[in-house]
């Protein structure tokens, strides 16, 4: 029973965990590092060809992106995950092989006029094709059998449509062992899908912890917010453009926008046109719609009892084609635009913002978290000039963000989590996230649970029946890691740092309350003393 630390080690991308139990090699998540890079991974101990499974908890390609290229180099067992993962999965990997082959293609003709050897891309359309034919989608709550001894059962993340935390039941003899991987956790109160599921027993928990040190604030409404935005652009008769993730955040805008018409919210614009303009965010509402009963929210699902599909409604337009693209933008019509990619780095959505971003009567919205040397963190930051496709844009438009869409839980969402583990897990490791976020979280996790919970770098190696390391690697930085574009705004994040820790320190506050319910009066009297003083400090 040895559990190997792979990928998302003190990183947020690139998950991977290597379980040998019961004879057999399984490989939980196998996925593509995305964005800055900040250690070295140890390398795979074993081959691809003798990987037996690989366990899939969803379909970002963070997660599931380097599955083709470990099907190219030997693996040919099987790959389980929930039915609608596998239903995206059948879309992203086609379209990750498909940028993977573009961007060498267009390296190789720099390349070739520098006379550099040819670049290969990771992985190819046949190497995605050929691992989608060894895809098994299964239900949630599901006990699959994997070997004797071995079983696992997936359960509803909440993160994603079909995303799931995996429990693995593990039987070696006299020795009985329970591990869960957790997976991304989501968001509650996400629009279409249902909030997470939790898990109530385990020896051992391994846990994301992307949003470990921060808390999302208060709850908006989006409706209503996304409503006023649309009514005000309209009014001004301009377009309202939205970039947003082909999968997930696109869907959630469709259903948001289906309330704004079905309640008559913006007015004098009835029929008002919507058009999503991605290939891939064509695909996936496809997905969405085939498994509205299975995944979806009790709302939802409420909805499709009725038969109302919450994703479509009138004067929705699908845009799958270059030339259905490019007639969009030479249609006077005030419209609602929704295209990718979500942080505006690469996609059809640069041309959007090409022919939106100087008209001040236009509106450009971001739904969801926009990372820093990103064109999209670029616009959020005020730059009142981008250069698009060699040209130099004005940026005249409305640059508006809709807060807390993530669809990561937040802190709180996190340690809620945890907490629902009784009795108490012998070991919590975190990964899935940064430097800043682990140790504020582990040390709540140790404050609330009870239990430390450790973050391993990758490469350390753990002893599932005897609860004890095997190995325990040191960091290896990346060699000539790039420092991150700042644009002068190192005193903010400074200061956003150091507010993330004061809301840290609120968190351990509202925990030590908590604590003391049933404290002596006294004792109560003595810290609400303490707490009136520090309120009245800083108020």
């Amino acid at each position: 029973m040895k559990l190997t630390f792979l990928g998302a080690d003190h990183e947020v991308t690139g998950s991977m965990h290597l379980l040998e139990a019961c004879g057999k090699t399984i490989l939980v998540d196998c996925g593509m590092e995305q964005g800055q890079d900040v250690y070295e991974n140890a390398p795979m101990p074993v081959k691809y060809s003798d990987v037996d499974y690989i366990l899939l908890t969803h379909a970002h390609i963070d997660h599931a992106g380097m599955i083709p290229y470990a099907y190219k180099f030997g693996f040919h067992g099987e790959v389980i995950c929930t039915d609608a993962t596998k239903d995206l999965s059948n879309i992203m990997l086609r379209d990750s092989a498909h940028i993977q082959m573009s961007d060498a293609e267009q390296k190789n003709r720099k390349g070739q006029r520098a006379g550099k050897p040819a670049v290969v891309p990771i992985y190819d359309l046949n190497d995605a094709a050929g691992v989608l034919e060894h895809f098994r989608g299964v239900g949630y709550g599901e006990r699959v059998e994997l070997a004797d001894g071995l079983s696992i059962r997936f359960i509803d993340a909440g993160h994603l449509l079909g995303s799931a935390s995996i429990e693995i039941f593990i039987r070696e003899g006299d020795v009985q062992k329970k591990i869960v991987f957790s997976g991304d956790i989501g968001n509650d109160d996400k629009p279409l899908i249902r909030n997470p599921e939790y898990i109530r027993e385990a020896d051992y928990v391994v846990m994301e912890s992307t949003y470990g040190n921060r808390l999302h604030g208060d709850v908006y409404d989006h409706v209503s917010d996304l409503a006023r935005i649309i009514q005000e652009t309209l009014d001004r008769r301009g377009n309202v453009v939205l970039p947003a993730f082909a999968v997930g955040r696109t869907q959630e805008l469709l259903y948001l926008i289906r309330h704004i018409k079905q309640d008559g919210l913006v007015k004098g614009h009835d029929g008002f046109p919507v058009y999503v303009d991605s290939p891939l965010a064509v695909e996936a509402t496809a997905v969405f719609h085939e498994n509205l009963k299975d995944c979806f929210d009790e709302e939802t699902r409420a909805l499709v009892e009725q038969g109302i599909n919450p994703i479509t409604f009138p004067n929705l337009h699908l845009s799958v084609t270059a030339d259905e693209s490019k007639a969009i933008n030479f249609d006077m019509e005030p419209k609602v635009i929704i295209s990718a990619a979500g942080m505006c780095d690469a996609g059809r959505i640069r041309h959007h913002l090409k022919h939106n971003l100087w008209r001040s009567e236009c509106s450009v919205v971001f739904a969801g978290y926009q990372a820093v040397g990103t064109l999209g963190r670029v616009l959020l930051d005020g730059e009142d000039t981008v250069k698009l496709f060699g040209e130099e844009i004005k940026v005249r438009a409305h640059i508006e963000m809709m807060k807390d869409m993530s669809s990561h839980a937040d802190q709180a969402g996190l340690l809620n989590w945890i907490d629902h583990f009784s009795p108490r897990p012998a070991r919590i490791f975190l990964t899935h996230g940064t430097d800043e976020s682990m140790p504020v979280l582990a040390e709540l996790i140790q404050e609330r649970v009870g239990r430390a919970a450790e973050a391993p770098y990758s490469g350390s190696s753990f002893d599932l029946a005897t609860n004890a390391w095997i190995r325990l690697e040191a960091p290896i930085p990346l060699r000539g890691a790039p420092e991150p574009k700042t644009k002068g705004k190192k005193e903010k994040r400074r200061k956003d740092s150091a507010y993330d820790s004061l809301l840290a320190a609120y968190e351990k506050l509202r925990v030590a309350v908590e604590a003391n319910k049933s404290g002596t009066n006294k004792d109560l009297a003595a810290f609400t003393s303490q707490l009136e003083n520090l309120y009245t400090k800083w108020t």
